[in-house]
């Protein structure tokens, strides 16, 4: 490599981590230094818990790593804040966190109030029930009356509203208490993002995917307070290469992975000693 080929290539590596520099400037997050995260970890394999091999439960999931990602690409310390789902995009509006990471689908409701990242992956909606049921329910007509699960504060919750309105509609906070009620028989049917009823369905045959639901926004986003248009100008820079280059495949699957250790994955909040909750608690 001739001297003058090797100053100009030296040349745009300084003025793109300039660039870069310029724009970690521009941003600001509620902590110098950090960018703090909220999410949702009982959604697998989007946020979750594994266990290690002492013991302890380690944050995972796609959303974690694309959230270090983009902590990393930015120059910052990445701080995760366990939140139930339906309280993100409060601590959001508060301004007590930066993004929203947990499987959001920007819906045309939602981004009256935040702004939205593009699309970092494309999913979409499941109506599950008993496997034992594959042939007793075959359309949402069967569920009149009938106890139907959802997420509190979800797209799923809107969907059951829309597609079951005669159903008896049960909010829950978390997906594992959604799977669990309808395993034990307390629901019949549920309404569950497709990755997460697909992950659900691998370590618990009991549960069955009778049918996709239609939904015009497929896909999920990160969410943000309006505003803040150089954190969302940044996270869509990141989101754009980490799809061209392929490392959002390797997120999704090596989530997939982890969330297939049936015996090591535990989905909810830890106590406030940050230990697994157990059924006394």
């Amino acid at each position: 490599m001739n001297k003058k080929y090797l100053a100009l290539v030296l040349g745009a590596v300084m003025a793109m981590s300039m660039g870069m520099a310029a724009a970690a400037e521009e941003i600001s997050t509620v902590a110098p230094g950090k960018l703090t995260v909220g999410t949702s970890p009982d959604f697998a394999p989007y946020e979750f818990y594994h266990i290690d091999e002492d013991g302890n439960p380690q944050l995972a999931g796609f959303d974690i790593a694309l959230s270090q990602r983009i902590a990393d690409d930015l120059g910052l310390e990445l701080n995760i804040v366990p939140i139930d789902f339906d309280g993100i995009l409060m601590e959001l509006q508060s301004g007590n966190i930066d993004l929203g990471v947990s499987g959001f689908s920007p819906s045309p409701e939602r981004a009256q109030t935040f702004d939205f990242s593009d699309l970092y992956y494309m999913g979409g909606q499941s109506f599950v029930i008993r496997a034992e049921d594959a042939e007793k329910y075959t359309g949402y007509a069967d569920f009149a009356g009938l106890p139907v699960g959802a997420q509190t504060g979800s797209i799923q919750y809107g969907l059951a509203e829309e597609n079951t309105p005669d159903a008896n509609i049960i909010g829950l906070a978390k997906v594992t208490d959604i799977v669990s009620e309808l395993i034990t028989g307390k629901l019949e049917g549920a309404f569950i993002e497709t990755a997460v009823a697909e992950q659900y369905a691998k370590n618990y045959p009991e549960m069955y995917i009778a049918w996709e639901v239609e939904y015009d926004t497929e896909g999920s986003a990160i969410a943000l307070k309006k505003g803040n248009d150089a954190l969302l100008a940044a996270v869509n820079g990141i989101i754009a290469e980490a799809l061209e280059d392929g490392s959002m495949d390797t997120y999704v699957a090596e989530a997939q992975e982890l969330a297939s250790d049936e015996g090591n994955v535990y989905e909810g909040q830890l106590n406030e000693d940050g230990e697994m909750a157990t059924e006394a608690e």
